[in-house]
């Protein structure tokens, strides 16, 4: 049985772990390393087997130029690989998104795979006319849940990310 609880101290080496693991030794590990650190409102979860840290998701504040709406970004999370294509990843969205959701945050962004995060409620952020803040963003990838869409401004916008997340795009 997986359980998902928030972050505690003393779990930090397991995450990087997790993050080194799924993500081939990418920049990961080091970037969820740096937002632990650098920012106040830095909310994660880690999914947990037999004692085990075995996934971990990270969400940070994200900004739209123009109007000071403040949302959260899901990045990044992450499943051992011997453990995923088992729900965890599902499992840590979910429990994610409902304890937002529940905290009044107003909306998600997430830039990640079309196939996945869908079937969570997220959808093309365009249709929100909201952009990202990196050139080459596939349309498709660049997806937001929202919870209050009056916070956005009709006309569209900028999302972005925290500064961190530039050395890891």
């Amino acid at each position: 049985m997986t359980e998902i609880r928030k972050e505690q101290p003393g779990d930090q080496n397991a995450i990087r772990r997790v993050n080194m693991a799924a993500f081939d030794n990418g920049p990961e590990a080091a970037l969820v390393d740096k937002l632990r650190i650098s920012c106040e409102d830095y909310l994660a979860f880690v999914a947990v087997e037999d004692g085990t840290v075995v996934g971990h998701i990270l969400f940070t504040p994200v900004t739209v130029d123009g109007c000071g709406a403040v949302g959260m970004g899901l990045a990044p999370m992450a499943v051992l690989p011997s453990y995923q294509h088992q729900g965890i990843g599902s499992q840590l969205v979910r429990d994610g998104l409902a304890h937002l959701h529940r905290s009044g945050c107003p909306f998600v962004i997430v830039l990640g795979h079309p196939g996945f995060y869908p079937r969570f409620g997220f959808e093309p952020a365009s249709r929100y006319h909201l952009c990202s803040q990196w050139e080459g963003v596939p349309d498709e990838a660049f997806m937001v849940v929202i919870y209050d869409a009056g916070v956005l401004p009709r006309a569209g916008s900028v999302v972005r990310y925290r500064d961190e997340f530039n050395d890891a795009i």
